[in-house]
């Protein structure tokens, strides 16, 4: 099974045909997808201008796409290695228990999902880099108020669909973590039920 690396290569790879690269950046995504696979692909396609399942398409766009995504992987791979080295200094001085942050963060390792979109064609507009940058921001800040995706403040209570029951940011459709937001955002939340969301014009 190809790693990332790899099959970013694959997408550079000029001797490749379109399809070929096109499958290799779409196979980058089973590796790192931080909204989600569906909801991320639907975010590069709209960014770098190509439809979802164009076959022939111009390589620029592809090698965009998947700087893009490189580029917000970076952030999350620093961000990771920070975070096992905070573990291994707390294990190393008896702390052992994990917090509801650490929780959140082995259910995402690796970047699947660190901020899932739970309707795929609803997604923060930003370039992924920022919104990955500012998640991690508000991870090292400690619980806020506002969504760390979009930081905006509309955050209301989701549950029924799928299997996300917690807060979910009405501005961008990121499912909040519950451990960056503090109680007080989360009673907010929870007083305020979600309604399905809808792509922005």
């Amino acid at each position: 099974m190809a790693g990332f690396r790899s099959l970013a290569r694959q997408v550079r790879d000029q001797r490749c045909d379109t399809a070929l690269r096109r499958y290799a950046l779409r196979k980058c995504l089973e590796r790192f997808a931080p909204y989600g696979h569906r909801a991320t692909w639907d975010h590069l396609c709209h960014r770098h201008g190509f439809g979802p399942d164009d076959r022939e398409l111009d390589p620029a766009r592809l090698v965009a796409a998947l700087e893009e995504l490189e580029e917000a992987r970076a952030v999350w791979l620093a961000y990771e290695e920070d975070f096992a080295a905070r573990r291994r200094r707390e294990k190393h001085g008896g702390l052992r228990a994990l917090g509801a942050l650490d929780d959140w963060h082995r259910d995402v390792w690796g970047g699947n999902g660190v901020v899932r979109c739970g309707n795929p064609a609803v997604h923060p507009t930003d370039p992924l880099p920022q919104v990955v940058r500012r998640l991690v921001t508000a991870l090292e800040d400690g619980p806020g108020e506002a969504c760390p995706g979009c930081a905006g403040a509309r955050i209301a209570w989701g549950g029924g669909d799928g299997d996300w029951y917690g807060p979910v940011c009405a501005d961008c459709g990121v499912e909040v973590p519950r451990a960056a937001l503090t109680p007080g955002a989360l009673a907010r939340a929870r007083g305020v039920r979600a309604r399905p969301l809808v792509p922005a014009a």
